[in-house]
């Protein structure tokens, strides 16, 4: 259920730039799972941390520059 979820999730964010502006000023996972919530979405850290594994060299790039992926999802380790 919860990759379901992150996908959902995901899918909002490129559509509301006010989830995605939250999602860049986030510090950590837990901020990003928390932004979830509030929006909804039952995410875990461990759902973003296997999300970040299967990103594309230009989603990793994204996020290595200080961006988000080209989901618009801001990614973080703990």
């Amino acid at each position: 259920m919860s990759e379901e979820q992150l996908k959902a999730f995901l899918e909002k964010v490129k559509a509301d730039t006010s989830l995605q502006e939250k999602l860049k000023a986030a510090s950590d996972a837990d901020a990003v799972v928390a932004i979830a919530k509030a929006a909804g979405f039952t995410i875990t850290t461990e759902d973003l941390n296997s999300h970040r594994q299967n990103l594309t060299e230009d989603e990793l790039e994204g996020v290595a520059g200080g961006g988000c992926a080209g989901t618009n999802m801001c990614v973080y380790t703990s």
